[in-house]
């Protein structure tokens, strides 16, 4: 009996080793028949959609499938790219947009990086623009070496513009009525409900940040093209151009159809040349900045709300969860290997007190020695400009939008609109202004008064804070705040902003501020989740061992519970107003909805 169990074991101990080698085995042959990176290669990358700030690591996006390339992953594939002489050059086809003035801006230090090592750049459109402004599509396409474009397509490079929508008319008719206030005269978020057309700051600060934008576009396309920057106007007042009209205005190199824009660039790059896409090859040769002390990467991209980061699939938005981004920030301080801390910011801005959570981690940061530097996306305003006031160092693009230091609030009164759709809605309330933020009821005298003390101390508030963070006296801060949002470019002489640039400007003066020398490693907080995570996430179990562990990391199945919840209030309303019958109880009471 005894010779049998050793022997059994024996036998399971040799199964579990075969196992073993053979799960090694089979590791070790992926690894090697997974393609690497040509010994010749030209990159390719298609531009049909903006590109996106972040994709949440915990969201559905990256839990399951491939996602299109980020800013971050082409600025990162071009820096790798430009080191290594395998890679011939980089070939963007753009169909569409690439995103804002600023992510544009970014990709055009990408490209001129990337042709500063020597590589070429070819850009090539069938159109720029067919019936639509396509002026951003092409002042990216000004970085490359040559621009070509298909004989039947044109240069439609019209200039920079806006359309506000006022609806204050609309509302009356509809019996909407606006209680909002504002602090202060430029912030002109309201103005869309409680305006017929734009008031003088508002049309002022719109035309001020659409000249600037149009002046860096003028100078970034001469000194792209090699004109000056009369005749790049001159051509722009006499866009949509055919492309023989380009051709002749020196717009463009060539009028060539794919297959000709092709040939060119495999007679430039040598024979035996290779395409790769380029998300492939920054997945195959891997990103900079791998190596040495760690620089933590920490994102604060979306809405900015109370609670976790959401990601919708359905919309593509995002929510900067002030509690997630807070977490991030104190892993990333707790961390010992981590030197300093490059916080990307694009936000629009939202909750003013989730806003002041994510800029009192910021203050911690820095006060435990972790030096903080905002590198601003798209925008970072209002609450986006809170969040990022108290770093060490800012960082922006000419064209993002910042500033906005302001507030707005109070609520939309639509009672005559239920009036007018055959609805009652009363209100009871036990307590003097229990039903203050009703919208079936308008503000009595002391309400309001208590909601405009509220906005004057918020914005006291923010204003006291940025003036700090800036170093600024609070009158002189106040001189450019009053709800004002400027261009990066503006915003450096105004002292919000302390340089312009991108990623590489923002990781440069973080080896500064943290006294590093040499290469440096970027890590990403929170860490990526692991598909076991991202599953149980969904399933809606809590993992991780504290509350920093849970809220630094996003949340899969966030999207699916306001969906949920607010199917769940149509049904309740269809019920209390007849529409749904439910089964009647003898022994039940109404439970009423109570906001308190």
């Amino acid at each position: 009996m005894k010779r049998f169990f050793i022997g059994s074991l024996a036998a399971v101990g040799g199964v579990t080793l075969l196992l073993v080698a053979a799960i090694v085995g089979l590791a070790y042959l992926a690894a090697s028949s997974r393609p690497g990176v040509p010994d010749s290669v030209v990159l390719e990358l298609d531009i049909t959609e903006p590109l996106r700030e972040h994709v949440p690591e915990g969201s559905l996006t990256s839990a399951f499938g491939e996602h299109e390339p980020t800013v971050r992953d082409v600025v990162d594939a071009l820096e790798r790219a430009g080191e290594d002489g395998r890679v011939k050059g980089l070939l963007v086809r753009l169909e569409g947009p690439a995103g804002s003035t600023a992510v544009v801006q970014e990709l055009r230090d990408a490209v001129k990086a990337f042709r500063s090592r020597g590589k070429k750049a070819w850009a090539y459109a069938d159109t720029f623009g067919e019936g639509t402004s396509a002026t951003g599509t092409y002042y990216l396409a000004s970085a490359f070496d040559a621009i070509y474009v298909q004989p039947s397509g044109d240069v439609s490079v019209t200039g920079v513009g806006q359309e506000t929508p006022f609806a204050r008319d609309a509302l009356v008719k509809l019996g909407v009525k606006p209680q909002m206030g504002k602090r202060h005269e430029y912030k002109a978020a309201v103005n869309t409900f409680t305006e017929q057309t734009y008031t003088e700051p508002h049309r002022e600060e719109s035309t001020r940040y659409l000249t600037s934008i149009f002046e860096q576009m003028l100078r970034g396309v001469a000194e792209g093209r090699g004109l000056e920057p009369e005749e790049v106007r001159a051509a722009m007042d006499e866009a949509p151009l055919l492309g023989a009209r380009a051709l002749e205005l020196k717009l463009v190199d060539g009028l060539l159809y794919r297959d000709e824009v092709l040939e060119k660039v495999k007679e430039a790059a040598g024979a035996g040349v290779k395409r790769l896409y380029l998300e492939k090859y920054l997945e195959r040769a891997g990103r900079p900045h791998t190596r040495g002390p760690v620089v933590a990467l920490v994102y604060g991209a979306g809405t900015i709300s109370r609670g976790r980061s959401e990601s919708n699939p359905m919309s593509g938005e995002e929510t900067l969860g002030g509690e997630s981004v807070a977490a991030a920030l104190r892993k990333a301080v707790a961390d010992e290997r981590v030197k300093a801390i490059l916080f990307r910011v694009d936000s629009p801005g939202g909750s003013y007190v989730a806003s002041d959570t994510v800029r009192r981690e910021v203050q911690r940061a820095r006060e435990q020695g972790k030096p903080v530097i905002v590198s601003m996306g798209t925008y970072a305003a209002s609450g986006g400009y809170f969040i990022a006031m108290d770093a060490d160092r800012i960082v922006a693009q000419p064209g993002t939008l910042t500033g906005s230091i302001g507030v707005y609030g109070g609520k939309m009164v639509t009672a005559e609109l239920w009036t007018k759709l055959g609805v009652s809605w009363e209100s009871l309330g036990v307590g003097k202004n229990a039903t203050m933020y009703s919208s079936s009821l308008e503000f009595t005298p002391e309400q309001h008064a208590k909601n405009e003390a509220s906005l004057d101390r918020v914005y006291e508030d923010f204003t006291a804070k940025a003036a700090a963070g800036r170093k600024l006296p609070v009158e002189k801060l106040r001189e450019v705040a009053k709800g004002r949002v400027w261009s990066g470019e503006d915003a450096k002489e105004k002292g919000l902003v302390d340089e312009l640039g991108g990623f590489p400007v923002a990781l440069r003066l973080a080896k500064e501020a943290a006294k590093l020398e040499g290469e440096v490693q970027v890590e990403l907080f929170p860490k990526e989740k692991d598909t076991a995570e991202l599953l149980a996430d969904l399933l809606g179990e809590r993992r991780g061992d504290n509350s920093d562990d849970v809220e630094a990391g996003g949340s899969v199945a966030a999207p699916l519970r306001p969906v949920l919840a607010r199917t769940q209030a149509l049904y309740r309303l269809a019920v209390r107003l007849g529409l749904v019958e439910e089964r009647q109880h003898v022994l039940s009471a109404p439970v009423p909805d109570t906001t308190w």
